[in-house]
């Protein structure tokens, strides 16, 4: 029987926004109150793709900022940067040993991210879903929080614990994850384009709320952002072809904790004008305080390089003690 233990990773992408907010860090919130958590900012994920150096190093400390602002406490999580515990590296190409070729040509992220140029994208991002395992089986997670887009991944984490228990004979070594998907909202969209995951990396800032943008550049961005010509229905199948109207609808019950019917009967037969400016309210009320909190955080970089440090120790000690068992089922001959 495997200790209860919850293992996420967030990628560094920088200026963090309410779809990474309501989609993962609020779930890691409350998760900690219920469960031992291992929160990992995944660098080693990040440069998968090119990296401007300086930028990086300053989107981990911002990601890092943005764990404490929001809620996460360094002294009950195990809160690190990949990079510093090599053990994930090392699990990583086991698991690469392990895998099979036509696994990693069924995964839907890889064809997605690289494009139509895949000859050109790196061997890291094609193999990326083995360190994904890697990050989640090193601590023998017993759970991780996952959102519908990720699915793919975590069935990907439990093929290999099951490939590598049985492969060498050690039924049980590797805990069977199972998925945490929040009862609410997942998947937050653009505020410009509703079939369209909200992105750092569109073009208009006007398509996301950022977590460190000020109450009237929330208040702005809110009341510009796309809906249609009809009144907010009283019931959840009047949402149904409405993509704008459901993000809209959906962020304000998130960030609210209320359900969406619930969202539906107060304002169903109003128009958006009087819908938004509460919606607006309410974002302003929960993240104008975390963006601020972020920003006096990023003024004190020694604390959070002592947070990752503290950390990174803390998760090595489980990684090396999984990982010296791992070697010595596999055979092999390690010396520290």
């Amino acid at each position: 029987m495997h200790k209860t233990r919850v293992f996420s990773g967030v990628q560094p992408t920088g200026n963090l926004h309410l779809g990474n907010y309501l989609g993962a860090i609020k779930n890691f919130v409350d998760l900690q109150n219920k469960y031992e958590c291992v929160y990992c900012i995944v660098d080693l994920h990040a440069i998968t793709n090119h990296q401007n150096p300086k930028e990086l190093k300053s989107n981990i400390l911002e990601t890092v900022a943005s764990f404490i602002a929001s809620g996460l406490d360094p002294e009950k999580n195990i809160i690190f940067n990949q990079a510093s515990v090599a053990a994930h590296s090392e699990l990583a190409w086991i698991f690469n040993c392990v895998a099979r070729i036509g696994w990693m040509n069924r995964m839907t992220q890889f064809k997605e991210k690289a494009g139509a140029n895949k000859e050109n994208a790196s061997v890291g991002l094609m193999v990326y879903p083995n360190l994904m395992a890697a990050d989640i089986l090193l601590y023998k997670a017993t759970h991780v929080p996952v959102g519908e887009d990720q699915k793919q991944h975590l069935e990907l984490t439990r093929d290999i614990a099951k490939k590598f228990n049985n492969d060498f004979n050690c039924k049980d070594f590797f805990p069977i994850v199972e998925p945490l998907i929040p009862k609410e909202i997942s998947r937050v969209m653009s505020l410009r384009d509703g079939k369209k995951k909200m992105s750092k990396s569109e073009d208009s800032d006007f398509s996301r709320i950022n977590l460190k943008d000020d109450k009237d550049l929330i208040d702005k961005k809110i009341k510009k952002s796309k809906t249609d010509s009809a009144s907010i229905p009283s019931e959840i199948n009047g949402l149904k072809n409405r993509e704008e109207a459901a993000n809209l609808i959906s962020i304000y019950a998130s960030i609210n904790n209320i359900k969406i019917e619930k969202v539906l009967k107060e304002f169903g037969g109003k128009n958006f004008s009087t819908f938004k400016s509460k919606l607006s309210e309410s974002i302003i009320e929960k993240i104008c305080p975390i963006g601020k909190e972020i920003k006096k955080l990023l003024k004190n970089t020694n604390y959070l390089y002592k947070i990752l440090q503290k950390g990174s120790k803390r998760a090595d000690l489980i990684a090396k003690n999984n990982l010296k068992e791992i070697y010595e089922i596999i055979g092999l001959i390690k010396f520290s």
